[in-house]
C-alpha cells in the first residue's frame, strides 16, 4: 500500500508553488496524495513567515497536525517559517519530525520516502543559481495557475526578511518558463499568473538586461493559453517596452500588480524602495494614458516607524487623486532581523490600524464607485463556480481569483468552471458585480 501524504499550504501563491513542485516529488516516488488529513502518513505543513499575523496563522495549523499524528503519521513543517525560525522552532515543537526549508525541496521526498537521514536543525540547502525547472501538480480541472518565473529577492526593502528567507534573484530560464507554461496549457490551463518577489527583474541575473517583454511575447503565442496577468510588477521595472506589449498583446490582461507601499518620499526612503512619489505618480499616469482600460492593484503599508501624520494624509490624497482600481492594505509589522525591527518612531497599534482603517473606508467608496462605471458594459468572464443551475460565479480580465471582484451572474445551464463568455453587468456593489450572460433570455 502506497504512503498517503497532505499538504496543508499556507500564504502566498510562491508558497503554492511550491508545494505542487513538492507532490509532484512524492508521487514520482509511489506516494499517493489525499486531501483528508486523517488518512495521511505524511502530514506537511507549508508555512508562511513573512508577518506576525501569517506566523500565528502558521503555528495554529501546525499545533493542529500535530493532534492529528498520532505514533504513526509523520510531520513535517516546511516553508518560510521553518526556513526563519528553524532553531526555536526544533527547540519548542518536539512534536514536528522534521523542519525543512525553502531551499531543501529537492531533498524532502527522499528524505520521507527513502530513508535518508536528516538532522532536524538542518534545514538550509544550497541556493541555486538558476531556478530550475521542475515539474508540478495541479489540482485536477484546474483552469488558472500560477508560473513562477524567478525565485528569491535583492531589493532589500527594511521592513521585509524575503531575500533573508529564499535568497537572492534568481531566475528561471526563458526556456524552461514557455515548457512549462506549454505543459500547463496542455493539461487545460487557460489563465497564466505570472510571479516572482519582482517580476519586473526577470531577467536580469541571466541576461543581464531585464527581458519580461520577450518572455510575454513567447508565452502569449502557446496556444490554449488565453488570459496573462502579472503580478508584483514595482513600477521602476515598468518600461516602456512593457507597455506596449501589455497593451499590443490581446492575451495579457490590461491588469498589473504593482506594488507600491506608500507615496511619502520620508516613508518609501526609510523602507528603502527605489521609488518615490512622483515616479509613482508618473508611472500610473503613464500606464493610464497609454494602455486603455488598464487596471492597477496595488499593495500599501501604513504605520512605518516614523510616519507622520503628514505622510499618512499625502497617501490618503494620493487614493483619492488617483483612484487606483484595487488596493490591499497592511498595518506594520515588526519582523525580526529587518532593519526597520531597530527602527525609532514606532507607533501604537491602534493608531496603525486606524490609519489602515481609513485607507479600507476610502477605498471601498472607491471601489464602489469604479464598479457602477462598470454597469451596462460587457466583459469577458471566467467562470469560477456554479453556484446552482443557472446562476454562475466567475471573473472579468480585470480580476484576480480570490482577491479581487467577483462577477454573479445568471445564464443558461450547462456551463463549467474554466468557461469564459460575455456577461453584461446589471448591477455593482462595493467590491462584486452582478450580471447576465449576453445571449441569456429570463424566463
Amino acid at each position: 500500500m502506497s504512503v498517503k501524504f497532505y499538504i496543508d499550504t499556507l500564504g502566498c501563491a510562491k508558497n503554492e508553488y511550491d508545494s505542487q513542485v513538492l507532490a509532484a516529488d512524492l508521487l514520482k516516488k509511489g506516494a499517493a496524495m489525499t486531501t483528508v488529513p486523517e488518512d495521511a502518513d505524511i502530514l506537511i505543513v507549508n508555512t508562511c513567515g513573512f508577518i506576525e499575523a501569517a506566523k500565528k496563522e502558521s503555528i495554529d495549523h501546525i499545533f493542529a497536525m500535530a493532534d492529528l499524528k498520532g505514533e504513526r503519521k509523520k510531520l513535517v513543517v516546511t516553508g518560510c517559517l521553518s526556513e526563519r525560525y528553524h532553531k526555536e522552532l526544533v527547540q519548542e515543537m518536539p512534536e514536528v519530525d522534521i523542519f525543512v526549508g525553502v531551499n531543501e525541496y529537492d531533498d524532502l521526498a527522499s528524505i520521507l520516502l527513502d530513508g535518508e537521514s536528516h538532522a532536524t536543525d538542518q534545514v538550509h540547502g544550497e541556493v541555486e543559481e538558476v531556478l530550475p525547472y521542475r515539474e508540478r501538480v495541479l489540482e485536477e480541472n484546474a483552469y488558472t495557475a500560477v508560473l513562477k518565473i524567478a525565485e528569491g529577492c535583492n531589493n532589500y526593502c527594511s521592513f521585509c526578511a524575503i531575500p533573508k528567507i529564499r535568497g537572492p534573484y534568481r531566475s528561471m530560464k526563458m526556456e524552461d518558463c514557455v515548457r512549462a507554461a506549454e505543459e500547463m496549457a496542455n493539461r487545460g490551463i487557460k489563465e497564466l499568473q505570472i510571479i516572482a518577489q519582482d517580476t519586473s527583474q526577470y531577467g536580469i541575473d541571466l541576461y543581464g538586461e531585464r527581458n519580461l517583454p520577450e518572455l510575454l511575447k513567447k508565452l502569449c503565442r502557446i496556444d490554449g493559453i488565453e488570459w496573462i496577468r502579472l503580478f508584483y510588477v514595482y513600477d521602476d521595472g515598468i518600461t516602456d517596452e512593457l507597455i506596449d506589449v501589455i497593451r499590443e498583446e490581446p492575451k495579457i490582461c490590461e491588469y498589473i500588480d504593482m506594488p507600491i507601499q506608500h507615496i511619502a518620499d520620508p516613508v518609501l526612503k526609510r523602507m528603502r524602495r527605489h521609488s518615490t512619489g512622483d515616479s509613482i505618480r508618473e508611472t500610473v499616469t503613464k500606464l493610464r494614458a497609454r494602455i486603455p482600460n488598464v487596471h492597477i492593484r496595488t499593495t500599501l503599508l501604513v504605520g512605518f516607524p516614523g510616519e507622520t501624520e503628514e505622510d499618512f494624509e499625502a497617501l490618503m490624497d494620493f487614493i483619492r487623486e488617483f483612484e487606483l482600481d484595487r488596493v490591499g492594505v497592511f498595518a506594520f509589522s515588526e519582523e525580526e532581523g529587518t532593519p526597520s525591527f531597530e527602527m525609532d518612531g514606532k507607533l501604537p497599534e491602534d493608531v496603525k490600524e486606524e490609519r489602515r482603517d481609513r485607507i479600507m473606508e476610502l477605498q471601498a467608496d472607491i471601489s464602489r464607485k469604479l464598479n457602477e462605471k462598470k454597469i451596462g458594459s460587457t466583459f469577458d468572464v471566467i467562470i469560477d463556480e456554479v453556484l446552482e443551475e443557472g446562476l454562475y460565479s466567475g471573473r472579468t480580465r480585470y480580476d484576480a481569483p480570490e482577491i479581487d471582484c467577483e462577477v454573479t451572474f445568471r445564464a443558461k445551464e450547462g456551463y463549467e468552471p474554466g468557461m469564459i463568455i460575455p456577461v453584461t453587468i446589471v448591477n455593482a456593489f462595493e467590491y462584486d458585480l452582478e450580471g447576465e450572460e449576453v445571449s441569456y433570455e429570463f424566463a
